[in-house]
């Protein structure tokens, strides 16, 4: 027969608990204690009312673990929205590729200048974020498009930085530096040794 874990903690309190009544039956038999002014009715009753307490405890535990596996479930639906990658880089990657494949799907297509990738940082204890900056050429249409293409990912896309620039009155298009950040786990961030001031 195997006993699971939440029987050995609820056979381990009771245990502790009758110990507990024992040792202080027999502190309440002592001479030291008899001149007290508490009977030893007084003292069960007391005894009684602790364990009614723990009982009611006791019987909290389960709406607290359904509570926890609730929580888990929201939490992993939830993380579903973080990029999944080996490494940093291949996350960029990734939130590059999106980039590009949100410029090719408008008419014309943007074509994606330049590209670089930031450095990796930490977001919170749990999560780090990926930056990738691109430069482009577009009119003001097309990157609305672009930026409400690359916020509707599945993955958790933010737009951090957005620099737009006059280029071409004729053609109504701008030059646009264009901050996207995917948010990774944080074991893709890059452990920091030491500070440099």
């Amino acid at each position: 027969m195997t006993v699971s874990d939440r029987d050995r903690r609820a056979l381990l309190i009771l245990g502790m608990f009758v110990a507990g009544v024992l040792l202080y039956l027999l502190i309440a038999d002592s001479p030291a204690v008899a001149g007290s002014n508490e009977s030893p009715l007084e003292a069960i009753a007391g005894v009684e009312k602790r364990l009614e307490k723990m009982r009611q405890v006791a019987a909290q535990v389960p709406a607290h673990e359904a509570m926890l596996k609730q929580v888990q479930a929201q939490l992993a639906e939830r993380e579903k929205r973080v990029m999944q990658a080996e490494t940093a880089a291949q996350a960029q990657a990734q939130l590059l590729a999106a980039v590009r494949k949100a410029t090719r799907a408008q008419n014309p297509p943007v074509e994606v200048r330049a590209s670089e990738f930031g450095q990796v940082r930490a977001m919170g204890d749990a999560y780090g974020e990926v930056p990738v900056s691109v430069t482009m050429e577009c009119g003001v249409d097309q990157l609305l498009n672009i930026v409400t293409e690359l916020t509707s990912q599945p993955e958790l896309a933010v737009i951090n930085e957005l620099r737009v620039y006059s280029a071409n009155q004729k053609q109504k298009t701008t030059n646009v530096r264009l901050t996207v950040t995917g948010l990774v786990p944080k074991r893709l961030v890059p452990e920091r040794k030491g500070s440099s001031f």
